[in-house]
């Protein structure tokens, strides 16, 4: 088994979680990491995309994650991973009727005038309904 390591999730209303995890996987604005005990220290951007942490006990975490920032210490071996997002729901909280709602509604001013924001208003929505399934 991995190395386990401290993990928190966070936004500025509330900790969504924390723990010992064994991986986080992330959409940054380059690209897709994951950070595992022992990784370089690092401050990324966050995209608007699924966050996954694999706890050392109980089910993966799957969050819906608006942008911020995810930040790693590594310090004589232990490592610390922290997710600042700046609007985060986990798997089960999200209302996927409403997320579909959003969806339609982004999709219609996309199709109206290419709006910078509902193009970001439907990459939350359809991260939403791809981590319900």
């Amino acid at each position: 088994m991995a190395t386990p390591f401290e993990t928190f999730l966070v936004t500025p209303e509330r900790e969504l979680w924390s723990g010992q995890a064994t991986i986080v996987i992330a959409r940054g604005s380059e690209g897709e990491l994951g950070i595992m005990n022992g990784h370089a220290p690092m401050l990324i951007q966050l995209a608007i995309g699924p966050l996954f942490i694999e706890p050392v006990e109980g089910e993966r975490i799957a969050a819906a994650v608006d942008g911020g920032f995810l930040h790693v210490v590594t310090n004589e071996g232990e490592t610390r991973v922290d997710v600042l997002a700046e609007h985060a729901e986990l798997r089960d909280e999200i209302d996927v009727e409403r997320a579909r709602r959003q969806r339609e509604d982004a999709e219609r001013r996309i199709a109206a005038d290419h709006d910078a924001g509902a193009l970001a208003d439907l990459a939350k929505a359809v991260t939403r309904l791809d981590l319900t399934g």
